[in-house]
């Protein structure tokens, strides 16, 4: 699920996004459009999780060139959200950006809240009534500061359907293509559809019209979600990172395997950290592909040196596929889709619980938890959770004591005696 945190600057849709991601991401300053970059983490309330975009920095130097920004936003927003939240500042009261804003959510179907923020005090809730003129009826009052409010607004984002299928029943792989714009993704997506493409049956997963297409092809079938096709160019001109971030965002939540792109002639950006790390929360499996490999001059040890420099950049999950790939030569094209399905059959694996606890516990028992404040730790018992991706729970006496260090310790020897290539893997410390 995906929701969308939309308003003008300097009202607290910064401040909001933190709290509702339990981060401190976002910029936060009292000079308007401070946030420049397109935001996006994750919530959990209640059992359900949801994706939190913050649209940020759209502030412009005119009036009718930043109005006519907010409704691109907006528009985005619909088109692409399950939960819009609407923010605005008790402080200031109705603006006329405000006003425009409202008259074109109230137009649409998806779930709207209007968030009212800055509302740390009774008199404030008083103040607050005035926003009822804007037309939306579900009216939040929150500080997003101190926290007030926000727990009431969590869950009434935690009773919305999505819409979506929890785990598409389908022992056929689903693939997302991602990346950055401009990496290729289009390119990508031609080569593994071609020209006579073998569509048997499009089937609808969502309610929000992503598109799971079958296709068998090079002899292997598999679900590709297509992400490169931007529906409404018109809304996306000047917005394209803004419309490419929402896109991602739905296709790894829809995936099984999301097929990273990145551009060998840019090699790793901080964007490309911020899908990879979207990846990994979302506990989807994953291939990074270096595209444009024709462009590079090479030499020697190219690969060699450009897979160290990748995987020293996306430590400590360094057990990722990387391949090296053209989709205008159409270079490896085979290799991307048999890594892909390992990669799927990976995150599908499943460790009896015999084999387990003969294994790990050996290893345990040479390599302790170290002691803290002069108590000892001692795993008793390990087994494979029952999720749709690799998580094992370790019950011990202190689970409490047990740092990411060993944590990290305990998945390196997991990978190391069993292939979960390209699929993130949970440790969770139980007590006995």
């Amino acid at each position: 699920m995906i929701v969308a945190i939309v308003g003008r600057p300097n009202v607290g849709k910064s401040t909001l996004f933190n709290r509702l991601t339990g981060t401190r991401r976002a910029i936060v300053d009292e000079y308007s459009g401070v946030t420049r970059d397109r935001l996006y983490g994750k919530g959990e309330w209640n059992g359900k999780n949801f994706s939190i975009i913050d649209t940020g920095g759209y502030l412009k130097n005119s009036d009718d060139i930043f109005e006519s920004e907010i409704r691109k936003q907006v528009d985005i927003a619909m088109d692409e959200a399950n939960v819009i939240l609407f923010v605005v500042d008790v402080t200031v009261g109705i603006t006329s950006f405000d006003e425009t804003v409202a008259k074109i959510l109230r137009k649409s179907d998806k779930k709207v809240l209007l968030v009212v923020n800055k509302v740390d005090n009774n008199e404030r809730i008083y103040d607050s009534h005035i926003f009822y003129k804007l037309g939306l009826d579900d009216l939040f009052c929150v500080s997003s500061i101190n926290g007030s409010g926000t727990g009431e607004l969590l869950d009434e984002i935690a009773l919305t359907d999505d819409g979506v299928y929890e785990e598409y029943n389908s022992d056929i792989p689903k693939f997302a293509v991602v990346g950055r714009p401009n990496v290729g993704k289009s390119s990508l997506i031609n080569v593994l559809i071609g020209e006579e493409r073998n569509i048997v049956t499009p089937i609808s997963g969502t309610t929000r019209d992503s598109l799971y297409t079958y296709y068998k092809k090079f002899n292997h079938e598999f679900h590709l979600i297509d992400t490169a096709g931007l529906r409404k160019k018109g809304k996306v001109s000047e917005n394209l990172e803004y419309y490419s971030v929402l896109r991602s965002v739905r296709a790894i939540e829809e995936s099984d395997v999301c097929l990273l792109l990145i551009d060998a002639t840019r090699q790793i950006e901080s964007q490309d950290m911020s899908i990879l790390s979207l990846i990994k929360r979302n506990n989807k499996g994953v291939v990074i592909l270096v595209n444009k490999w024709d462009l590079i001059e090479k030499e020697t040890n190219t690969a060699k040196e450009l897979t160290k420099q990748i995987k020293e950049k996306i430590a400590p999950f360094q057990d990722i596929p990387i391949i090296f790939t053209s989709a205008l030569t159409k270079q490896r094209i085979h290799k991307v889709l048999e890594e892909a399905i390992q990669v799927f059959e990976n995150r599908k694996r499943r460790i009896t619980t015999s084999k387990l606890n003969e294994l790990m516990l050996e290893i345990i028992n040479a390599n302790k938890p170290p002691a803290i404040k002069g108590k000892f730790i001692r795993i008793k018992y390990v087994t494979q959770l029952n999720t749709y991706f690799p998580a094992f729970a370790f019950f011990c006496n202190l689970p409490q004591y047990i740092k990411d260090p060993y944590k990290r310790f305990l998945e390196n020897k997991l990978r190391e005696n069993f292939n979960f290539s390209g699929c993130p893997i949970q440790i969770f410390m139980r007590k006995k």
